[in-house]
């Protein structure tokens, strides 16, 4: 079986499948939908009703009192209604009043007073304090004929006095499910014949592309001069990415230009050290021994260290999420980092305060990246701050989150940069013509961030310098 056939009918049978299953729930929700609503305006038109007719009931004048005489005056109101195309001439509704005992003492249809309601869930519920509703078939052979009943009670103050149960058949509302159920299954042909036509469409369109690109691969196989074929899309996409390769694969460019990208920082400290040990083999002065020797134990730290940082960086662009997080003691970490930094604040005349909310949170996350983005963001604070300048760490609580703040009293950050100062390689100028920076630490800042579910940010103080943080979830 074809490619295209076989994505025409599982996309077809996805489709007829999802259809019928909208369609089944659909149905099934249209008539509870409707009763549903029915029920919540009934419970409306209780309470209302049982408040217009308490007066009458205390006085005991419920079945002569104002209350019946304007209830049974409604039969014969002529409502004359439209209702979304369904015309609508009289009401529907039967009330009944029973009091504390159950027995019937008002009914609007003039049927059952004096009988007694009692074990109805609507009046037995109701006198108990509890919401009473129930649906009743006249006819228990017919599912057509159920009524819907739903109770308020009548209070005499705090004890309630008497049940108002308002009635309503459900076939009332046969009319507007039977019209619900017509769209829906009207809409489900419709869908389904327009899934048959996009299906139709996406298998050719899929199957031509296909052909195009297995077409052009066997001829590749085959060694024939052959042009990638015009396609849209990530098809397009796809036949451009296999002429490359190919023609990097024909020429060994790529496998050159890959193994010089990986060695070239590897060849100098390899020739010094492959130097030094060939000058070792020979008789040497004390003096240049330990100077060959040391300079090879100098190559081969500047080889690790080159090492550890390519795999840290790797480490910390590609990870999506800490393996292992355990709570971290900011403020420890925050020790540490004044430690770390303690010669840089000396050589540049800096002062370092820590300042830290009792008690702290300790967020979930890895000790040692959360160090190093601190050490950054106070390294940035101290390139650029003034001699007998102070730069202080400041670690908060907020409830949801922690934040860790470092100002400094410097220049500040020009505003037309504020928005770029997380983008890799971008720096600016420190004071005093002291150069640049790589332009990555505050990129570092953002990735730690981010791979801990928070945030890096940057703004300038008001009273003169510029204040930068780390936003971490407390827990």
């Amino acid at each position: 079986m074809r490619i295209g056939l076989r994505i025409l009918l599982g996309y077809f049978l996805i489709v007829a499948l999802a259809a019928l299953l909208l369609g089944q729930v659909f149905l099934r929700e249209v008539k509870p939908g409707v009763r549903q609503a029915m029920e919540d305006t009934l419970v409306d038109t209780a309470n209302v009703l049982a408040e217009l007719a308490t007066d009458d009931f205390l006085a005991g004048r419920m079945d002569d009192g104002p209350f019946a005489t304007r209830v049974r005056a409604l039969a014969g109101r002529d409502i004359g209604a439209g209702i979304w195309g369904f015309e609508k001439r009289a009401s529907s509704y039967r009330v009944t009043v029973a009091d504390a005992r159950g027995i019937v003492v008002f009914d609007s249809a003039g049927r059952d007073v004096g009988a007694d309601h009692s074990r109805w869930n609507d009046v037995y519920l109701t006198l108990r304090g509890r919401y009473g509703a129930r649906s009743t078939r006249e006819d228990p052979a017919d599912d057509s004929s159920s009524v819907m009943y739903v109770a308020a009670p009548i209070r005499d103050g705090a004890r309630i006095a008497g049940v108002l149960t308002v009635s309503k058949p459900n076939r009332a509302m046969a009319p507007f499910i039977a019209r619900s159920e017509g769209v829906i299954l009207r809409w489900g042909l419709v869908l389904l014949g327009t899934a048959l036509v996009v299906g139709l469409f996406a298998a050719w369109w899929l199957s031509r592309q296909l052909g195009g690109l297995r077409r052009y691969a066997d001829a590749v196989t085959a060694g024939e001069r052959a042009l990638p074929p015009r396609s849209a899309g990530e098809f397009g996409d796809l036949g451009r990415a296999l002429q490359t390769m190919r023609e990097r694969l024909e020429d060994r460019r790529y496998v050159e230009r890959y193994v010089h990208t990986l060695t070239h920082e590897l060849k100098s400290p390899l020739a010094a050290i492959r130097g030094s040990a060939e000058l070792l083999e020979s008789p040497l002065p004390e003096a240049d021994r330990r100077r060959f020797a040391a300079n090879i134990g100098a190559q081969s730290e500047r080889m690790a260290m080159m090492i550890d940082r390519l795999l840290a960086l790797a480490a910390v662009e590609h990870r999506q999420r800490i393996e292992a997080p355990v709570p971290v003691d900011l403020a420890a970490v925050a020790r540490e980092v004044a430690e770390a930094v303690a010669p840089r604040l000396r050589a540049f005349g800096v002062e370092l305060a820590l300042e830290a909310d009792e008690p702290l949170p300790a967020p979930a996350g890895d000790a040692f990246l959360l160090r190093q983005a601190l050490e950054n963001l106070v390294d940035n604070a101290i390139a650029f701050s003034a001699r007998g300048g102070r730069v202080a760490v400041a670690l908060r609580d907020r409830g949801d989150t922690v934040g860790i703040e470092v100002s400094d009293e410097g220049p500040g950050v020009p505003d037309y940069a504020l928005d770029r100062v997380f983008e890799r390689f971008y720096s600016l100028p420190r004071p005093d013509d002291a150069g640049r920076s790589s332009g990555i630490g505050l990129t570092f800042v953002a990735e730690v961030a981010q791979l801990h579910g928070g945030r890096a940010w940057l703004r300038n103080r008001d009273a003169g310098g510029a204040l930068a943080g780390i936003e971490l979830p407390a827990a």
